[in-house]
């Protein structure tokens, strides 16, 4: 059966600091920035109130982390056992592992090996890694991508953390690019389906093209200016994951005005029968 997760995106404006990075293609290096943001509830105290709540599991963007020193991590695993509150992944926001840039896809490789330690250590079952900002079209890009996501996995799998993908960014913007990644890991690559990451006519054939491979599906609804869901839209996804016989996470993701509880509230309740 299907359970209802949380991505930490939905409460990204209650959770403190945002914890950035990008290439400087100046000095190249990663450079990490911080974006400051309210702190309404602290990330160790978020899988308690989730069980409060009635959710199972927890996707955290690693822009959420406040430090990854081995003591906070050990707080963080702690406060997932005592909940109850499942690690499902760790959502890693940065990363292109498709890059020509030799010297930035060696750093970001070691960038992605230091943050599948911290998921280990925090006791995540899953992290994210993006497969790459290169064009869709751009057929070495898509054999570099594939090249890296396979040490990523090997790494992963000696520290018993799955490494998935997701149709996010631009080269896996199509669904042939998403089955090209899955074919060619031999089925050792899952990956996660976003509502909102496929564009056009086709969008919900992509969809329905990829949920076989997906252990999570971030349900992200369009919003009005008021936060309120294209509803109508919304059901033509979730009907695709019934459709697929889909099992797995539905992750809530809310992006709109207003309280975000509030928010990921409406969401739920469009969700709910769907877990039923």
């Amino acid at each position: 059966m299907s359970y209802l997760s949380l991505s930490t995106w939905s409460l990204h404006r209650n959770l403190g600091p945002l914890h950035w990075h990008h290439w400087d293609s100046e000095a190249r290096t990663i450079i990490s920035t911080e974006a400051a943001q309210p702190q309404t509830i602290h990330l160790l105290d978020l899988p308690h109130r989730l069980a409060e709540e009635g959710f199972s599991a927890l996707e955290i963007g690693h822009f959420h982390f406040p430090s990854t020193e081995p003591d906070y991590l050990k707080e963080l695993k702690h406060a997932f056992l005592q909940s109850g509150i499942v690690f499902d992944t760790l959502l890693l926001d940065y990363g292109d592992i498709s890059s020509a840039d030799e010297d930035r896809r060696a750093a970001d490789i070691r960038f992605i090996q230091h943050w599948i330690d911290v998921a280990a250590r925090s006791g995540a079952k899953r992290i994210r890694v993006i497969a790459g900002d290169s064009e869709p079209t751009d057929e070495m890009a898509l054999a570099r991508s594939i090249e890296a996501l396979r040490e990523l996995h090997a790494y992963g799998c000696e520290r018993d953390v799955q490494v998935i993908t997701e149709n996010f960014k631009k080269l896996t913007s199509t669904a042939d690019n998403c089955l090209a990644i899955m074919k060619a890991l031999d089925g050792n690559m899952q990956l996660i389906a976003d509502f909102g990451n496929f564009h056009g006519a086709g969008k919900y054939d992509e969809l329905s093209a990829i949920l076989p491979y997906a252990v999570s599906a971030h349900a992200k609804a369009h919003y009005d200016d008021q936060g309120f869901p294209d509803v109508s839209e919304y059901k033509q996804c979730l009907d695709r994951l019934t459709e697929a016989n889909y099992q797995g996470a539905i992750s809530l993701i809310y992006d709109g005005a207003g309280d975000m509880w509030e928010g990921i509230n409406r969401i739920r309740n469009i969700v709910q029968p769907y877990l039923d």
